[in-house]
């Protein structure tokens, strides 16, 4: 008699949960910006740092996995990734309420250790998601990341209601509150199957330099769409109250709430009727480039507002898409292919927030900005940030030259 074999389902929706989860992450703390800003006097710059130590811990993680996957009990990993989010998030609350002397510290205490969980979920959930026998597997990995989206959706509305009703002083217990929901993903691994994962190199004298090529390019891809993608979600709800001077509920739920809409729907319908990757990348990155050139020079308020969340939806696949590129053109990849490709996003995620809190700083500060500001009706720090979000526009303009070379390249070397 045969071993019934494992029914791989319900870690399939743990995997889900866990990437839906994950959102607090990312989407709680862009939104609490101007709040430590005026509760605790941290600057743009500073606060862009946490964006960049937040990408950066994941690139590390992303990095050592890149090498050294063969070293880790991959399963065990996966079970406690939750509960490091969870820490991470109490720190990030408790440290800065008991302490708020040392505010800053606690958040960046807080930032590497939820960070560190991010880091595993982008390196592990993919390739656990890939590994799960399915009919659609291209239309799972797309689901997967749609529900990162609906994710932060959730998380914004939690936010926004739970800030309106108690108080902004009170945001450290909302971020008590989110802390709880991974641990329902804990406990969801710890009870699910785990289907056996390939955890051999992607590169190397064994890999054809053809492969190499095509992954290095996929990688350069995935950097520069998670540069367009990042740029804007954290940085949404404060150009929004401060550039657009939108009421703070009123941006987060019409701003950041229709942005995280337009990225999921756009993922789900990928997930549902999706295809052909590459135009879909393409489209992405010419109509991203469009909205932060739109962002960055217009001066009307509404103009300005639909920019910002259609960058939502133009955005939406440049991370997911080229992972299903990567898996289209270089087959039977590897856990460290997946981390490759995160560190990628992730240095790009790290990169480009933390240029845009330079420049607002810089710009505000700057003779030029006090001179033209008022010839423009606006103050130094709203022309900061429109310069900025129009600097921006420059990684997804790269990104479409480089879709177009990578749709030649492929193309000559008979992969598409």
């Amino acid at each position: 008699m045969t071993a019934k074999s494992p029914n791989f389902n319900r870690t399939r929706l743990s995997c889900f949960y866990a990437y839906l989860s994950m959102a607090s992450v990312f989407s709680v703390p862009p939104i609490l910006f101007v709040t430590f800003r005026e509760m605790y006097g941290i600057s743009y710059t500073l606060l862009g740092t946490l964006v960049l130590i937040n990408f950066c811990t994941q690139l590390t993680i992303d990095l050592i996995f890149s090498f050294f996957a063969k070293y880790f009990n991959i399963h065990t990993t996966v079970k406690i990734m939750p509960l490091l989010t969870s820490i991470g998030l109490l720190i990030y609350a408790l440290i800065p309420s008991f302490f708020p002397n040392i505010a800053y510290l606690g958040l960046v205490v807080g930032t590497i250790i939820f960070s560190v969980s991010a880091g595993l979920s982008e390196v592990l959930l993919s390739p656990l998601v890939a590994a799960i026998p399915s009919k659609h597997p291209e239309k799972d990995m797309s689901m997967l990341h749609s529900l990162y989206a609906w994710g932060v959706l959730v998380m914004v509305v939690i936010s926004t209601v739970f800030l309106s009703i108690f108080g902004r002083e009170n945001w450290m217990f909302l971020v008590v509150l989110l802390a709880l929901f991974p641990l329902v993903a804990s406990y969801l691994f710890a009870t699910s199957p785990m289907p056996e994962m390939n955890l051999s190199h992607a590169v190397g004298s064994s890999v054809s330099a053809k492969k190499n090529i095509g992954l290095a390019l996929c990688i350069a891809c995935i950097f520069l769409g998670s540069c367009a993608e990042n740029t804007m979600s954290n940085w949404i709800s404060g150009y929004m109250e401060n550039a657009l001077q939108i009421p703070k509920a009123m941006g987060d739920i019409f701003g950041m709430a229709l942005f995280a809409i337009l990225l999921g729907a756009v993922r789900t319908w990928y997930g549902k009727k999706g295809g052909n990757i590459s135009n879909v990348l393409l489209v992405g990155m010419i109509g991203a480039a469009s909205c932060y050139l739109v962002i960055g020079l217009s001066r009307n308020t509404l103009l300005g507002f639909l920019a910002c969340i259609f960058t939502g939806c133009f955005t939406s696949m440049l991370w997911p898409g080229t992972l299903i590129l990567m898996e289209e053109k270089i087959p039977h990849v590897g856990v460290a292919a997946y981390a490759l490709m995160a560190a990628g996003g992730d240095f790009g995620a790290s990169l480009a927030p933390q240029m845009l809190g330079i420049i607002v700083d810089k710009v505000a500060a700057s003779s030029w900005a006090a001179e033209m500001a008022p010839a423009l009706a606006l103050t130094t720090e709203q022309l900061g940030m429109k310069t900025g979000m129009f600097t921006a526009a420059f990684f997804p303009i790269l990104g479409t030259f480089l879709l177009l070379f990578m749709k030649r390249y492929f193309s000559k070397t008979g992969n598409e």
